[in-house]
C-alpha cells in the first residue's frame, strides 16, 4: 500500500454506484493497468489531485467481499 501525491497519466476513475445525489462522501477508483502498474488507486472525489492510495487488486477485491456482506 503506498500514498501518491502526484496525479499518474490520465486513469479511468469511476465513482461509486452508492455516492448517491448528494455527492459529498465519495471516494473513486481506477484500474493502474493503463500507467503499467498492477493494483487499483483509491482518492478523495473531491479532492481529485490530492493523494490517492495505491493497493493491490487481491487487496481491494478482499475489500469489496468484506464490505459487500456487511448490512
Amino acid at each position: 500500500m503506498t500514498t501518491n501525491p502526484a496525479p499518474l497519466a490520465p486513469l479511468p476513475w469511476r465513482k461509486s454506484s452508492y455516492s448517491g445525489a448528494n455527492e459529498s462522501q465519495c471516494v473513486e477508483i481506477a484500474p493502474l493497468t493503463n500507467a503499467g502498474l498492477d493494483g487499483v488507486a483509491i482518492r478523495d472525489s473531491k479532492k481529485p489531485n490530492g493523494p490517492m492510495l495505491q493497493i493491490r487488486p487481491a487487496t481491494f477485491h478482499a475489500f469489496v467481499k468484506h464490505v459487500s456482506t456487511q448490512t
